[in-house]
C-alpha cells in the first residue's frame, strides 16, 4: 500500500514525514490552496525530504500550462505531476512530455455520474494518438478548494471505478485520517491512499504523530486488503 502525504509546507515536517518511510510527499502549487508553496520553498522542502528518506515528490497543479509545470520541475525536481484541474488527456500528455515525468490525474467523485466521467476521460486517453504516461487516477471529494476539505465521498464509487478499470492504478483521497483509512482500504483496495487535512494540526502544518498513525494503519490494512 503506497502512502502520500499531501500539502506539506514546512521543511521540518518534510524531513520528519520522509523519515517515516512514506512513498510520496505532495507539494501544492495552486495559488488558491491553503497549502500553496512557491517554487523556492518547494525546492527547500524537496531537499529536506530527500535528505531524510526515500519519498518521491509530487507536484500538485490545477490547470497550469505545460511550460509553467516544466519550469517548476526544472527548479524543484519533481518525481510525479498531479493534475487536479479540468485537464483533458491531450493536455496531460503535453505536460508529461514537457516535464518528462509520469502524471496522476485527479477526478472528482461526487456521485454515480463520476464513473461515466472517468470512463469518458480514459476513453479519450486511450484514443489519443501519442503515448500519454498517466500513471494513476486519483479520486477525491469534489470541492471548490480542489481537495484538502476533510470530507469523504462514497467509497463504493471508488471500488466500482477500480473494478471497471483494473489495469489502472487508483489513488484514494478525500477525508482520510488515521481512524478511517483502514476501512477505506478494506472497502476499495486502492493502489495508494492520499491524505492532507486528516494528519494536520493546522492547514499545511502536519502532526507527525498523526502521520505515523496513518502510515501504520494504511500499511497494516494494505497487507490484508482483498481484490
Amino acid at each position: 500500500m503506497k502512502v502520500k502525504i499531501c500539502g506539506v509546507t514546512l521543511e521540518g515536517d518534510a524531513a520528519r514525514i520522509a523519515a517515516l518511510g512514506v512513498d510520496y510527499i505532495g507539494l501544492n502549487f495552486w495559488p488558491r490552496s491553503k497549502r500553496f508553496v512557491d517554487v523556492e520553498r518547494a525546492a527547500a522542502l524537496a531537499a529536506a525530504a530527500r535528505g531524510a528518506g526515500p519519498a518521491q515528490i509530487v507536484g500538485v497543479f490545477v490547470d497550469a500550462t505545460a511550460a509553467e509545470i516544466a519550469a517548476i520541475h526544472a527548479r524543484v525536481g519533481l518525481d510525479v505531476i498531479q493534475l487536479h484541474g479540468a485537464e483533458p488527456p491531450e493536455v496531460a500528455g503535453a505536460i508529461a512530455g514537457a516535464a518528462g515525468r509520469p502524471v496522476w490525474k485527479a477526478l472528482a467523485a461526487g456521485g454515480p455520474d463520476a464513473l461515466d466521467a472517468l470512463d469518458a476521460w480514459l476513453d479519450a486517453l486511450d484514443a489519443w494518438p501519442d503515448a500519454c504516461p498517466v500513471d494513476a487516477i486519483l479520486l477525491d471529494t469534489p470541492t471548490p478548494e480542489r481537495g484538502g476539505s476533510g470530507r469523504t465521498f462514497d467509497w463504493a464509487l471508488a471500488r466500482a471505478a477500480r473494478l471497471r478499470h483494473p489495469a489502472r492504478r487508483l489513488v484514494l483521497a478525500g477525508g482520510l485520517h488515521p481512524g478511517n483509512v483502514a476501512g477505506a482500504i478494506t472497502a476499495v483496495a486502492p493502489w495508494a491512499v492520499d491524505v492532507a487535512s486528516g494528519v494536520e494540526a493546522a492547514p499545511g502544518v502536519k502532526d507527525v504523530g498523526k502521520v505515523a498513525a496513518f502510515v501504520a494503519a494504511a500499511r497494516e490494512a494494505g497487507a490484508s486488503a482483498g481484490p
